[in-house]
């Protein structure tokens, strides 16, 4: 099987792969958990300031504010955009909060794949290409071993390490150009695969041979016009032959 076989031009050497929402569906378990945590804090916000309480919106607010970035940088995006001003503790204290919610989610009720990801996983390594995983979260290494993929990939950049090393998170394309670097290969000469808006504008301002959106969420038009070069609703849908 050849890199044309998986819906990619001959050039391609690597595959950089986001987590949620692509390979596990923990997509919508960070969605909960989002959901619980903005809830709690603005109703009880509401209560001590009489402003009325605007839940958290899984669609609108998921999506165009916490979606594929940093922990904390999603719970920047989201107060900005409810012009909340809070001290850097405090949104501390709510992102710590947010990865505890998560945690306790995944262990009590485990971690589900896209199983045309995982197909699209082994097609990709028959045909000798490298693999990685990019993804902001702090637990990705916890949420591989519970999928039982902790052995597929031959890199992984995840939150931990971009906090070492200072790496900007999505839509800057530090951590997928850090990705490209560990495989030992360039950007031009890797894919991206990303469902993200946050996550394929990072593909795109890294000048990545192609950025693949993976539309779980009728998303397309979107992840189109913020840097995919192709949208599939499953990378099942790539494989040819």
């Amino acid at each position: 099987m050849s890199a044309n076989h998986l819906g990619l031009p001959e050039t391609i050497s690597a595959c950089l792969f986001d987590l949620d929402g692509v390979i596990t569906q923990t997509a919508k378990v960070h969605d909960q958990a989002w959901k619980e945590l903005f809830d709690a804090f603005l109703k009880e916000r509401s209560e001590k300031t009489g402003e009325p309480f605007v839940p958290f919106d899984q669609n609108r607010d998921y999506v165009q504010y916490v979606d594929g970035k940093p922990r904390i940088d999603g719970v920047r995006s989201f107060l900005e955009s409810r012009h909340i001003q809070l001290e850097e503790s405090e949104v501390q204290q709510l992102a710590a909060r947010k990865d505890k919610l998560f945690l306790d989610l995944i262990h009590r009720n485990g971690v589900d794949v896209y199983e045309g990801t995982i197909r699209y996983l082994h097609a990709a390594r028959e045909a000798g290409l490298k693999l990685a995983v990019v993804s902001s979260s702090k637990n990705t290494t916890e949420v591989l071993r519970a999928a039982k993929l902790e052995n597929i990939f031959d890199g992984q950049v995840d939150g931990v390490i971009a906090e070492q090393e200072r790496l900007k998170g999505k839509p800057a394309p530090d951590t997928y150009l850090r990705a490209a670097t560990i495989l030992h290969t360039t950007a031009q000469h890797a894919a991206v695969y990303e469902d993200a808006l946050a996550g394929v504008e990072a593909g795109r301002a890294g000048r990545f041979g192609i950025v693949v959106g993976v539309d779980r969420d009728t998303l397309s038009k979107e992840l189109l016009e913020h840097g995919a070069d192709v949208v599939v609703g499953d990378l099942a849908e790539l494989l040819q032959g």
